[in-house]
Parts: C-alpha cells; structure tokens; sequence
C-alpha cells in the first residue's frame, strides 16, 4: 500500500471471488498497482528450475477469494468501469455487500501470515473451545477459539465461517475472552 496514500473512513474490507480460476494473484497485483489494499491467502511454495536455480511461487490458499478494502464507490467502479473479472460476495441476510469487519481481518491476516509453514487454513477447527485472547507475542490482542490437537494448544481464527488459520500458542499467553 502507498504510505502516502489517506484512508478514508469509509474505507471497509470487501470480499470477492474472482470469475475464473487462478485469477486471485493477478487481480491482487493490478489493485495493489492502483493503491488498494488487498489481502490473497497464499502459501508460498518451493521449485528448482532445469538449471538447478530455486523458484518461488505462490498458490492461493483460498481458491478464488480476494480481500480488498476500498470505499463502496470504488469497490463498485471496479466492475462497473474497469470490468475486472470478479464479483462480490453478498450477505445471505441482506443481499448487501459482503464486509469484514477490520478487527476480524487484521486477527485472520496476523495468524495467516505467522503460520504459513506451521498452520494455514484448516476446513473447519477440530474443536472448538473457549473464545480466548492472545496475551503475548507477535499475536498479542487477537482474539480465537482454543483448539487442542494432540497435547498442543492452537487458536483458530475464522472469517465469516467459511476460512479458517489456527497458529500454535502457548497456554500461558492465553486470557478467556
């Protein structure tokens, strides 16, 4: 994002999945050349070319989904104007555009990002527990669900339900919610 860039208040997290497959990445970039704050699940993974020379790539973790925070206006003209090949997802209950509350994608972002290589998204958590806060550490302030797998203690983090990242905690940096 361009630190000169003024956030608007207006400014929400909106959801959309892109019309074709592995557009998530392109889509990504071309908002984020335009100034827009966007967040694609990814992991990254590992190759060797012919030469022998490492590659990186990076796979969407989440098929299809792109995060963009922007005003209503602009989230709008993308489709309207610009004709991306995406739309957004509404919510069942209003038939609204779909929003991410800032709390709950900032805390889903922190744990996606911190556990790439030792979490990422899970399908649904394997038990949910107690809603608890992260007292210490890089996740200090985010708030999850406890999880426990096999004498190790995770907080899952969920966006509407339907994503989930868990990350690896110690018991002791945990206070019940």
């Amino acid at each position: 994002m361009d630190p000169t860039r003024v956030l608007s208040p207006a400014e929400q997290w909106f959801v959309a999945r892109t019309r074709y497959f592995r557009q998530e990445i392109k889509i990504r970039d071309w908002l984020m050349e335009r100034g827009v704050e966007t967040f694609v699940p990814t992991l990254r993974s590992e190759c060797k070319d012919p030469s022998g020379k490492r590659r990186y790539t990076e796979k969407p973790a989440a098929p299809n989904l792109v995060f963009l925070k922007t005003d209503k206006a602009t989230a709008c003209s993308f489709i309207t104007v610009e004709a991306l090949p995406m739309q957004y997802v509404r919510d069942c209950a209003t038939h609204r555009m779909m929003v991410v509350p800032e709390k709950a994608m900032s805390d889903f972002q922190r744990v996606f990002d911190l556990s790439k290589d030792r979490g990422g998204l899970v399908d649904q958590p394997l038990t949910l527990g107690e809603r608890v806060r992260i007292t210490r550490g890089a996740l200090r302030g985010v708030e999850g669900y406890i999880t426990d797998l096999l004498g190790r203690v995770y907080v899952v983090v969920g966006l509407m339900d339907v994503l989930w990242a868990k990350a690896q905690v110690p018991r002791a940096w945990l206070e019940a919610v």
